[in-house]
Order: structure tokens, then sequence, then C-alpha cells
């Protein structure tokens, strides 16, 4: 009841400071000094920078710890300040910032990949999957774990989806390796971990956000991605079959008379053919610069369908369902971007901009020092906010300061060429992200994986199977830093230096 008592009163207190705003606007003139009561407007005119910062990120941070949606959230509080700092003039910054986000043809990709993902899904395709990764895998040490990761890899190739990945694994292959005595946190782990691919490999929709807001070619981000994606799967995979081959207990190996011959394994793979032709011809005709990233798109989804009809799995309902999952996720993502662009475009016209790069330009801190001051802030927000949050709340600050800054190289390795640099940091906010969501306390993965794990699971038990993965995401950022080649190899190879 206290509870309710207080949201009412707030409700109240913030329609009177409306009401009387209300009246100083039809009534009073906005220049004058006259006013009724108080006047609200440009009130923060006068604010130094510094102490503007931490009350909108300060606000931001409370609303968002309250549950409130970042996307309402971010875009009220744009427009709140837009009138506490100026006057009405200001507004005009909503249409500035918006429009040339609804007229960018890359983010037309966005939706028709997920529609792809959605109706491969739909189309019982990742059962499939797993079963013939499991069927191949099950006789090694840790061969499910390893079995549930190379399956999330192909996976991520054909989604690029993280909630779908992690839930409907975690469905298939957690009861399969609880069955077989699995040590509860590889199974959590080797799901998670694996289904977070789907941030960094093609087709990534967060690798298009941020190729959008960074104005990046996603081609070349896409291909940046391909290396050191496959490397955190070998790495996953490394320990997985290390930890179990030195304590067979962990992972036991499916038993011999449940294996199957060599022929049955062949007839699985047959399944598998038309989905992952359709992933490498969409990734192909993208890589070597032939479709779009709308083309390509387009073109998986008309695949996707044409998948489903091969394997017999296609329904007007799925079709609808599809649609409909497509159509809340996409709006879901472009209220975040709408709401971001107006917060961030407004501290940024306010001297935000400047004032964060003269803030840590002088820390004193070499280019590498900044950059692991950014890694690190990257993961405090990966802890509380979403990615697409993320992406728009810090790469637009992010990236100018690191246009700005030359990398030489660490211990006598090359750094990464002025061309590149764009590149190569978006590559480490992607890994960045995939440990957004096995960091806790709210990490995405963790609940994703808590919404199917058996009830005797504890959240405790969770949280511990994340970190060792947690630290493998580590260990690949740190190579990517100092091996900048790992990201911008491919790219350099197809599109030239």
């Amino acid at each position: 009841m206290s509870l309710r008592l207080i949201t009412y009163g707030l409700t109240l207190l913030v329609a009177a400071v409306v009401g009387v705003e209300i009246v100083n606007i039809l009534a009073y003139d906005p220049y004058g000094e006259e006013f009724f009561l108080f006047r609200l407007q440009g009130i923060l005119g006068g604010v130094d920078m510094a102490t503007l910062t931490w009350i909108m990120f300060g606000s931001l941070f409370v609303l968002l710890m309250a549950g409130l949606p970042l996307a309402f959230v971010a875009g009220g509080l744009g427009v709140v300040f837009l009138y506490l700092l100026g006057d009405a003039a200001m507004l005009n910054i909503i249409p500035s910032r918006i429009f040339p986000m609804m007229t960018n043809p890359d983010l037309a990709a966005i939706p028709l990949f997920i529609f792809m993902a959605t109706m491969l899904e739909r189309a019982g395709l990742i059962e499939e999957l797993f079963d013939a990764v499991y069927q191949w895998m099950g006789g090694l040490h840790g061969g499910l774990a390893v079995a549930t990761i190379v399956a999330s890899t192909i996976l991520a190739a054909m989604v690029g989806v993280v909630g779908a990945a992690i839930v409907t694994m975690g469905i298939i292959a957690l009861p399969a390796m609880l069955k077989r005595n699995y040590d509860p946190s590889i199974a959590m782990g080797s799901i998670m971990a694996g289904g977070t691919l789907g941030v960094l490999i093609p087709p990534s929709i967060l690798a298009i956000l941020y190729a959008v807001v960074a104005q990046q070619s996603v081609g070349e981000l896409y291909l940046g991605s391909v290396l050191p994606g496959l490397l955190l799967s070998g790495l996953y995979i490394l320990y997985v079959v290390m930890r179990t081959t030195f304590n067979p207990k962990l992972g036991p190996p499916v038993p011999v008379e449940e294996r199957l011959s060599m022929a049955q394994k062949l007839a699985l793979l047959k399944g598998l053919v038309a989905p992952i032709a359709l992933v490498l011809i969409v990734l192909g005709l993208l890589f070597a610069g032939i479709a779009t990233p709308v083309e390509a798109a387009g073109l998986g989804s008309f695949g996707a369908v044409g998948v489903a009809l091969l394997h017999k799995r296609f329904t007007l309902e799925g079709l609808i369902q599809a649609s409909t999952s497509t159509l809340k996720a996409t709006a879901m993502v472009l209220w975040i971007i709408f709401g971001a662009s107006i917060f961030v475009g407004l501290y940024i016209l306010q001297g935000g901009q400047a004032f964060i790069t003269e803030t840590i330009l002088g820390t004193g801190l070499g280019s590498y020092g900044i950059l692991l001051i950014m890694m690190i802030l990257l993961v405090i927000l990966g802890m509380f906010l979403d990615w697409v949050g993320i992406l728009l709340l810090a790469v637009p600050i992010f990236v100018p300061i690191i246009k700005s800054l030359t990398f030489d190289g660490l211990f006598g390795l090359p750094g990464p060429s002025p061309d590149a640099v764009v590149l190569w940091f978006g590559v480490l906010y992607l890994v960045n992200m995939q440990m957004s969501f096995l960091s806790p306390p709210f990490g995405y993965a963790l609940f994703y994986i808590r919404g199917v794990a058996p009830p005797s699971i504890s959240m405790a038990t969770i949280f511990r199977s994340s970190l060792v993965f947690l630290a493998i995401q580590v260990l690949a950022l740190v190579i990517v830093v100092v091996v900048p080649g790992v990201a911008t190899w491919l790219p350099s190879l197809v599109y030239g230096p």
C-alpha cells in the first residue's frame, strides 16, 4: 500500500509541475522574468558540463534501475532535458536525429535477418542441427558440450539472435547433458557461451547497428568478426575438452552401444544441406560485394521460407507467428535507436563529446590505456544495460576519440593501420558485448538459461557457470587487442588495405 501511495504522490507531483509549466508557456513571456510560481524552462542552461553529465546519466541510470524500458526512458529524458536546457527551438533536434535513422537503408536488413532467423527456428532446424552434431561428437569426452558449442556456432551463422539460440539449445541440449551426468557448470556454461556467438558471427544484428552508427561498412565488419568468432568458439571447445579429459566425470562420453555408424551419421547431414547452403550463399554474396546487406537479408528471408517448405515445416500459422515476432523485435530495436539518439544527440550538442574527449585524453594515458578505460566502461555498462542501449549511448562518443588516437602495437607486434582502427574497435566492441550477456548480475544469458533450467539448479550455480567462459571471452578480447590482424586481415584481403 505504501508503494502505491508513493506512486500516486509522484504522479500528482509531476502533473502539478507540468500544469505550472503549461501556465508559464501560455500566459507568460518564455524569455521574460515573470512566471507563475516557478519556471523550469532553461533552468539547467548555466550548469557546467561535468555537473550536467552526472545529472543526465545519473537520472538515466536511476530510471533504468527502477525497471522502466530504455527506449522510452532515453527518449523521454531527452525531451525533458531539451526543455530544461534551452528553449522550444531546441526541440528541432528530435526530427534532425530521428529522420536520418529512418531513411538509412542498412537498417532494413534488421527485420529481414530477424525474419530469416525466426523462420529457420520454427522450421525445426535447430533440433536437427543439434541431433546431427551430437551424434558426431557424442563419443568424445565432453562431447555433448562440444556438440552444443559447435551447433551454436553454426546456429549463430544462421540466426544471429542470442535469446533464441540460448533458449532453444537450453531446451534441447541441457536435459541431454544432465541426463548423462555432466557437470552443471560445463553444461550451462557451454550453452550460454555458445549462444552469445550470435553477437559476433555474421549475420549479427548488432554489427549492422554498429556499422550504421559508426559509419562503417557492414560487409567489412562482418568479415572482421568471422575469425574472432571462430577463435572464441575454438577456445570454448578447448576448455571443455581439457577439463573433461583431465576429469572424465565432468563430461562422460555417450556409451558405445548408443553411438551411430558412419553411414547413419552421414545420413543425418542430409537435412542440414539446405540451411547451411542458404547461409553460405547469403554471406558469400555479402562478403563478395555482390549484394548489399539488405539484398542479402532479403534473399535469406526468401530462402528461409523455401527451406521450411523443403523440410515440410511451413504453415500459415508459423508464417504469421514469425512475422509477429519479427515485428515485435524490430519495433523494440527501433524505439531504442530513436530514444537513445535524442538523448545522446542532446548531450553531444551541449558539448558532451568535447568534455568526454578532454577528460579521457587529460588522464595522460597512452592510446592503449584509453582503450582499456573504454573496454572497462563497456563491461560496466553491460552489467546493467542491453546491447542496443550501450551501442547508442557509448559508440557515438567513443568512436571519434578512437579515430583521433594512434595505436603502434604491443609487445613488438604491429598495431592496426589508421584506416582500420574503427573496424578493429568495432570488433572489440562486439566481443565486449558478448561479455555483457554473461556478466552478473543482469547478463541476459543468465536469465535466458534460468528460464529453461531445472528448479534444482540455483541462480548462484548459473552465475558460477558463466565465470570461466567470461574469462575466456576476456582472453579473446586481449588477443584481438594485441593481434589486430585477427580482426583486420580478412577485410583487407577481400576489400584491399
